[in-house]
């Protein structure tokens, strides 16, 4: 079952638990369009995730890279990367996710050798996933053998689970390449995420960009760099859409109002977050409003 509106914790870590009653495992449908925001936000989590696409076309960006995506083809989400994906030209894209605790990929004496080195490498932080490479597809037709698995729940589905997630991840790691570890790379991903999660923390105040670089640590140059090269946009802009997806949320409760919502969310000129929720929505507030309250 799709969640729409999957929450995150202040450093956007997404809270929602990835499992079934027994095993750390999740697999479901996800259609991109459903979601509250209209998109996948931003976020990340402890997770693996596997990605394949079943309908449409969507951009994944997996930290500071952008993959575009067609039906049929997959993608790897490493472990702790921050990504978020678009739908295409409207393309009604359809996806199914797989999420799964790095500790349940192989048994337990395996973990050392098998799977730490690939989660904690800082140049994987994504594999694009082929179905015309063989083992591309047999990731890919694994990956439908488990939400098939979960889906009906035949007599011993999870045993089933565990052979398909094993099959997976041994066809990941040879065809995988030679991994490094670079501390200044680990290092630049908690620092967007501390700037980011400060950001989740007090948007509703008044924000300036030295208390955007003081959050990550950097200077207001470097802060700069940070948003240009991860999310093609400047601190301040981001703060703006960032209080704007906070609002669609607010404008969908019975009761709101426009004026209010604006408000609530940071903005201090009614008619100055009226005009970049249209630039982002191709509507007013309040056609929103109306439109997600029939």
């Amino acid at each position: 079952m799709q969640i729409k509106d999957f929450k995150i914790d202040p450093n956007l870590k997404e809270r929602t638990e990835h499992r079934t009653v027994i095993l750390p495992v999740a697999c479901y449908e996800t259609t991109i369009s459903q979601n509250i925001h209209g998109h996948i936000p931003l976020h990340w989590h402890d997770e693996i995730q596997f990605v394949r696409m079943v309908k449409g076309e969507a951009v994944f960006q997996i930290n500071e890279d952008k993959i575009n995506l067609r039906r049929g083809e997959g993608i790897f989400i490493n472990s702790g990367c921050l990504h978020m994906a678009e739908e295409m030209n409207k393309s009604g894209c359809v996806y199914i996710c797989l999420n799964v605790s790095p500790h349940f990929v192989v048994p337990r004496e395996l973990h050392a050798t098998h799977v730490a080195p690939y989660i904690q490498a800082t140049n994987l932080p994504y594999l694009h996933i082929d179905s015309n490479q063989a083992w591309g597809k047999t990731i890919l037709d694994a990956m439908m053998n488990i939400h098939d698995c979960i889906q009906r729940k035949p007599l011993h589905f999870e045993i089933d689970v565990t052979m398909h997630l094993t099959c997976i991840w041994k066809n990941l790691i040879m065809n995988c390449f030679q991994l490094t570890y670079d501390p200044m790379e680990a290092a630049k991903s908690d620092r967007m995420k501390q700037m980011l999660g400060w950001i989740d923390i007090h948007y509703t105040e008044k924000i300036t960009l030295d208390d955007i670089a003081r959050a990550g640590q950097l200077s207001r140059s470097e802060c700069c760099r940070y948003f240009k090269r991860m999310l093609n946009t400047t601190p301040l802009n981001y703060v703006i859409d960032y209080r704007l997806q906070k609002s669609l949320l607010l404008l969908q409760q019975d009761g709101s109002n426009v004026t209010e919502v604006a408000y609530k969310v940071g903005f201090n000129s009614t008619s100055y977050f009226i005009e970049r929720f249209k630039k982002l929505m191709n509507m007013t507030p309040l056609a929103f409003k109306k439109l997600n309250n029939k």
